[in-house]
């Protein structure tokens, strides 16, 4: 019962002078773990200069650079998930995470945390039940409307969850919920006054709508095969449309169409200056990671979401239709993308009711400053602890 939670973002938290606070930060795997995960530190150094920060993620992942080029020190363990369809692989796991755990042990032992923070991924697991095996307290930030199965196992010893959706008491004690929001990256929601400039980026007209497809940095292949089905129909309407196709399947669609295909279409393996991309945009078509949905709610664009259904628990669907359930997104089922999803976007460009009442209730689910107040909640734990 999320009205039960509280939110100490105006709490003025004794910063400094209580001794050098020392915060272990765990997870990651994919950008929408790690880039929370960075933000949180961010905002924890902004908070108190002093404070001593130390990842832990899984070796192999993307963390273990990603972190370092933010700044910060990160330390691996030999960790890795289920993997489906691979008995051999699987036969491994019990012994990766009971050496995970003593690793995860030893780092405690060793930097001697205030209070252990899991954004989610391999790593989280094995560190924040070390070090609540140890009596650190720990905080979990649940990016997703519907939470992992760790992460439930996790949020029994817990003292804090952080969580960006209502109803997460189906999975979480509800006195330890605080609803924050996820952390955005603010140089890619702000978009004020930068639609010429957006457009001029990708020689697009001002006086043709313009659909945007984000299919991440890899690609999404049921967006990519349901954006190629259609593409005539965008051009038989003068539509627009700044297509990201992703790392894994762009050669192939140049391969195909061709360098040059069509004025209208502007294809890019991937997108470097998201605040001209939303800004350029009339309509979003996108996959509902957690992450992408909050700046979604920040630009507050007309935004059709087709869920990735190759993700744990579906939660990509969990999260798009609590957005639809609200009225702020419509949904399209992946199955359904390739004979619909086109039609589907042209019809709401035509709708300009649906649009505002989109934005407008979108725009209602932003939670600016997510960083700072999950960041002054970890505080706040290790004071009470």
């Amino acid at each position: 019962m999320m009205d039960q939670t509280k939110n100490t973002s105006n709490v003025n938290l004794p910063l400094q002078g209580a001794g050098r606070r020392r915060i272990i930060i765990s997870g990651g795997g994919t950008g929408g773990h790690i880039f929370p995960a960075v933000s949180i530190a961010n905002a924890l150094k902004k908070l108190d200069p002093s404070t001593e920060i130390l990842f832990v993620g899984a070796n192999g992942r993307m963390e273990m650079e990603k972190v370092p080029a933010a700044g910060y020190k990160i330390i691996g363990l030999n960790i890795q998930g289920i993997q489906r369809g691979s008995i051999i692989k699987n036969l491994m796991f019990p012994f990766k995470l009971i050496s995970s755990v003593r690793a995860a042990l030893k780092i405690i032992k060793d930097f001697k945390p205030d209070a252990a923070v899991g954004v989610g991924g391999y790593a989280s697991g094995p560190l924040l039940y070390a070090a609540s095996l140890k009596g650190i307290p720990t905080l979990i930030q649940e990016q997703n409307s519907y939470a992992g199965v760790t992460n439930k196992w996790l949020g029994k010893k817990a003292k804090k969850i952080c969580v960006a959706f209502d109803g997460m008491d189906k999975f979480f004690p509800a006195d330890r919920i605080i609803k924050t929001g996820n952390p955005v990256r603010k140089e890619s929601v702000s978009i004020a006054g930068k639609q010429m400039q957006a457009l001029e980026l990708y020689s697009l007209s001002a006086h043709k709508k313009t659909v945007v497809v984000l299919g991440g940095s890899l690609g999404a292949r049921t967006l990519n095969h349901s954006i190629q089905a259609g593409l005539q129909k965008f051009i038989d309407a003068d539509v627009q449309v700044i297509w990201q196709t992703g790392k894994y399947y762009y050669k192939s669609i140049i391969e195909q169409l061709g360098e040059n295909f069509h004025p209208n279409i502007q294809v890019r393996e991937f997108l470097n200056r998201m605040d001209l991309v939303y800004a350029a945009a009339d309509v979003i078509i996108s996959r509902a990671g957690a992450g992408t949905i909050a700046e979604l709610c920040e630009v507050k664009k007309p935004v059709i979401l087709v869920p990735s259904p190759n993700v744990a628990e579906d939660h990509q669907t969990k999260n798009a239709l609590a957005l639809v359930q609200e009225n702020a997104a419509i949904f399209v089922a992946d199955r359904d993308a390739e004979a619909k999803l086109v039609d589907k976007t042209l019809e709401l460009l035509k709708d300009k009711e649906k649009q505002k009442i989109l934005c407008n209730n979108i725009g209602k689910l932003a939670m600016p400053n997510a960083d700072e107040v999950i960041a002054k909640e970890v505080i706040q734990i290790t004071i009470n602890n």
